[in-house]
């Protein structure tokens, strides 16, 4: 399954940094890199429905989706636009992502930023704090419940939010059981990418409603929007449509238009 080989590779990658940078350095730059509580989740709970708008070059599923990336003008477009927060890929083997593309556009925006990555070792959390990330996306599909509890309890110490992701039932019980603040529930199934847009909708119910709700990937258009918001959740993180518009602000001012 992709999965496997995205988390194998990112063991690796893990493996190399730490070569470069000990484990026990990382975590001491990390700490004094604290800087208070994350204003990911404030972002996420105002009133109405909040986006999270992703910068993202490619994928597994999709290849390249745009050739010319200028990736920092791309997460001020979205600012500009009226997003709540950005998502940035930092995967480079699969996604074509970098830690380079946070930390540079976290000198450019004030908006929260998401660390969209594969998380599979303590190590990234820390790494993730110094890049310049206010919260992190922990996937249920690679942690099992004491590795993800273990996760969030760093990411309260470094003052990061986690953006913890399932696709069914299990893993959403996982999440919260775990204690998760932020549930997301990925209509896209990582290890076959089939996309089912009801899949957020039908597992809502088992999130509880002091949590945060964030629909991920497959919301293409206004109605989806519309039925998302319908459906309660709290928070749409929005990549692909964005990225392959010519014009961002129109197509998320028309993605916008159907939560008012």
């Amino acid at each position: 399954m992709i999965l496997d080989h995205i988390a194998a590779a990112t063991k690796k990658r893990v493996e190399a940094s730490k070569a470069q940078v000990p484990p026990e350095r990382i975590q001491r730059l990390a700490l004094e890199a604290k800087r208070g509580d994350s204003p990911f989740e404030a972002a996420l709970s105002k009133t109405g429905l909040s986006f999270i708008c992703e910068v993202k070059k490619a994928s597994p599923s999709k290849g390249v989706i745009v050739g010319d990336f200028p990736y920092v003008e791309i997460a001020k477009a979205y600012e500009a636009a009226g997003a709540d927060a950005v998502s940035v890929l930092t995967e480079p083997e699969f996604f074509l992502g970098s830690t380079d593309y946070l930390t540079d556009i976290r000198a450019s925006i004030n908006l929260p930023l998401l660390r969209k990555d594969f998380i599979v070792d303590a190590y990234q959390l820390y790494e993730s704090k110094i890049i310049g990330a206010d919260a992190v996306l922990l996937i249920c599909a690679l942690l099992d419940e004491p590795a993800l509890k273990q996760y969030l309890d760093i990411c309260r110490e470094l003052g990061l939010s986690a953006l913890v992701e399932a696709h069914d039932e299990p893993e959403v019980e996982k999440a919260v059981s775990a204690g998760a603040r932020v549930v997301g529930v990925n209509n896209r199934d990582l290890r076959t990418f089939n996309v089912d847009l009801n899949n957020c909708i039908r597992l809502r119910p088992l999130v509880p409603e002091d949590t945060l709700f964030v629909a991920e990937s497959g919301i293409k258009a206004p109605q989806d929007v519309a039925s998302l918001k319908k459906a309660g959740v709290d928070a749409v993180l929005i990549g692909e449509t964005l990225m392959k518009s010519p014009d961002k602000k129109a197509a998320f001012d028309a993605l916008k238009g159907a939560a008012l």
